[in-house]
């Protein structure tokens, strides 16, 4: 900055000093504010908070030209840097889930996280992420996520995750379709790998197992590849799953019936699968086809099953002193009749195959 003959600075030169360090800041932080519109938060300043303890402008600007997806030339050519430094900052941005690879014949390209979901799962589980931002999505899933959540089930044309049953014994006049069954998932996929749980990751003091997110195929890959997923035998993941199921978690998946990418087991708590059944609007998880049925001859009344349902789905009917199923609560998990110890639950078939989208 240019001083006057007596060595001090000009007023003039120190206002436009100070304008220009505004416009800026203001600059960089339109950046961020720019990646969390491309993730469908454009109205949340914790989003953009995120981005901005996890990216620098450069980095920025190189996320917002990953879309479409592009290559190291293409991504160098859209920002004006130099192809060698936006090959620097490919890997990093790789290992913090803010970037995303997709391999071709003819090279790979490279695109940003393309919606809040997966920006949540894929920065809460890297390796080095910090208390810092884990905390940020904390903030967001505490304050904004039910509001944001009903606003993203409003446009949805159908639910994008459902329930699935655990792996206990379906009554014999149903049947447990292949992509419905767990066993059936984790024998058909070519790759798994385990990795922590985001929502539990953020939380930090839900007590229930943490690597416990089921990861099957591209998505075993990338997580193995990432480093933040660890490679499981098909022995190892039905273990685990059965781990999940003694602890009381539910399995949900993709919703449709092909195999998916993950399967979460999720907890009553921290999980950010079951805003939409508090707001009122449910869409955005879907049921299983199957629902919970009460043999009343033969239930004792212990309450076992009303302890281990997420749903307030299960209560005490006041005249027979034995459980009672809510139909319209019912998500058809399965957890009550793996917990009751004298089998007086089965799961009945409800919805017809045609209830999983193809």
């Amino acid at each position: 900055m240019r001083s006057c003959r007596h060595g001090h600075d000009h007023p003039g030169q120190v206002a436009y000093g100070s304008i220009r360090r505004k416009v800026i800041a203001m600059t960089e932080r339109t950046l961020y504010e720019r990646l969390a519109e491309q993730v469908g938060a454009g109205d949340s300043k914790i989003i953009a908070a995120i981005f901005e303890t996890l990216a620098g402008d450069e980095e920025a600007r190189v996320l917002l030209a990953a879309a479409p997806p592009a290559s190291v030339e293409e991504i160098s050519e859209r920002t004006g840097m130099g192809a060698g430094d936006v090959e620097k900052m490919i890997d990093p941005l790789f290992r913090k889930g803010l970037l995303f690879k997709a391999k071709k014949k003819e090279g790979t390209r490279y695109y940003r996280a393309r919606h809040l979901l997966q920006l949540h799962d894929s920065t809460a589980v890297a390796n080095d992420a910090s208390r810092e931002m884990l905390d940020l999505w904390k903030r967001f899933m505490e304050t904004d996520w039910a509001d944001f959540s009903k606003k993203v089930e409003e446009i949805l044309p159908g639910s994008v995750i459902r329930v699935i049953p655990v792996n206990v014994s379906i009554d014999s006049n149903s049947q447990i379709l292949a992509f419905e069954d767990v066993r059936e998932l984790v024998a058909s996929a070519r790759s798994l790998a385990v990795t922590k749980c985001s929502c539990r990751v953020i939380s930090g003091g839900c007590g229930k197992p943490l690597e416990v997110c089921l990861q099957l195929d591209r998505a075993a890959d990338y997580a193995i590849e990432r480093g933040t997923g660890k490679r499981l035998s098909k022995e190892e993941a039905l273990s685990m799953l059965k781990m999940c199921e003694e602890e009381h978690l539910v399995h949900v998946a993709e919703n449709k019936r092909a195999s998916g990418n993950v399967i979460c087991n999720c907890c009553a708590d921290c999980c950010m699968n079951w805003a939409s059944l508090r707001t009122g609007l449910g869409k955005f998880c879907a049921p299983s086809r199957f629902r919970a049925l009460v043999g009343v001859e033969a239930c004792n009344g212990c309450q076992e099953c009303l302890d281990v349902c997420f749903f307030d789905a299960l209560g005490m009917d006041s005249q027979g002193g034995v459980a009672a199923v809510d139909a319209a609560k019912c998500m058809g998990c399965g957890l009550c009749q793996a917990a009751c110890p004298i089998d007086a639950i089965s799961m009945q078939v409800a919805r017809p195959e045609e209830f999983v989208p193809g």
